[in-house]
This record gives C-alpha cells, sequence and structure tokens, in this order.
C-alpha cells in the first residue's frame, strides 16, 4: 500500500524558514536590478564612494560588468542581477535608510560611517571598512548593527538609567 502525500507533509519536509524557489526566478529579479542599481549608485554617490569600494559592495563584478550595469541603469535599461547582487544592495539600501532614521543630518550619518567606531564590532575601525570588505556577511553586520540600534538593542544605558535599581519582591504590591 502506498502512503498519500499532503500539503502539510510537503510543508513539514520544506520547513518554515525555507522560500519558495520562484521568489528567485529571473523573471522576479529583472523589474528590481535596474531601480535597486540607480538607488545604490545614488547612495555611492552621496558616500562618495570609490569605484573599488562600489564594486567590493555588490560582490566584486569586473569593471566592464559594473559599468555596463550603471549604464543600463541610468538609462532604465533592462537587465538581470543574481540574487547576492541584489541582497547586497537590499543592505546598501538598508544601511542608507538606518542612517537616515539614526542621524538628524545625511552628513551625521556618513561622518559615523567614515568615523573610527569604538564597538567591539568594528574594533574602532570606521563600519565603512566592514561595509566596502567585499563580503556579504560583512554588510549584513553593520545592516543589523544599525537596526539594533535604530530599536534601541545596541545603546548603553542614559543618564536617567545609569542608577536604576532592579524592583525587588517586596517593592511589588498586589491588591
Amino acid at each position: 500500500m502506498r502512503a498519500t502525500r499532503t500539503k502539510s507533509d510537503d510543508a513539514i519536509e520544506r520547513g518554515p524558514d525555507r522560500l519558495e524557489p520562484s521568489r528567485f526566478a529571473a523573471a522576479n529579479r529583472r523589474p528590481l536590478s535596474a531601480p535597486g542599481m540607480r538607488t545604490f549608485l545614488a547612495i555611492a554617490d552621496l558616500w562618495k564612494l570609490t569605484e573599488e569600494e562600489r564594486r567590493l559592495m555588490l560582490g566584486y563584478p569586473s569593471r566592464s560588468t559594473f559599468h555596463n550595469w550603471a549604464k543600463l541603469a541610468r538609462e532604465h535599461g533592462e537587465f538581470t542581477l543574481d540574487v547576492d547582487t541584489l541582497t547586497r544592495l537590499s543592505a546598501v539600501l538598508g544601511i542608507h535608510q538606518a542612517l537616515g532614521v539614526l542621524f538628524e543630518t545625511e552628513a551625521a550619518g556618513i561622518a559615523w560611517l567614515r568615523g573610527p567606531n569604538a564597538a567591539l564590532v568594528f574594533g574602532g575601525q570606521p563600519p565603512l571598512r566592514l561595509v566596502a570588505s567585499g563580503t556579504l556577511d560583512n554588510l549584513l553586520t553593520v545592516r543589523r548593527f544599525l537596526d539594533a540600534l535604530r530599536g534601541g538593542g545596541a545603546i548603553g544605558p542614559n543618564a536617567a538609567d545609569q542608577d536604576f535599581v532592579p524592583y525587588g519582591a517586596t517593592d511589588i504590591i498586589v491588591t
């Protein structure tokens, strides 16, 4: 006797964290590629990145490939980036957005990105050093760090909380 598979069996086997493969199809990546690249180029100009830094952030495509992408993007042409490059673009866009939320001016956000940082993850180096290191992991590390700052998770206590004493069992009164 042969067992019959159900949709729930497939979902259990696939697991809850697996994305549908169709999400990564070229047809779904194409509409994101040119606008993503245009936005990346605008951010790169704002951050005054060198060509080398730009290419490293994108996974170090050849110079001709990078310039072809840039040309097509600026001319509103169509092309399809691979998943890795789109993920890198997403990380850069997220970093830019977080800087815009956390800092009063673009200049202040760029200064943070380019200045030395005492946070353990940066080891006294500028965050841009990680961003432009060439690895997706480092890009995502900076993105997550900024997201944690936005959520208050990476900031030490402020002056009002410095002398906070946790409540004890005798401090709680139930009526």
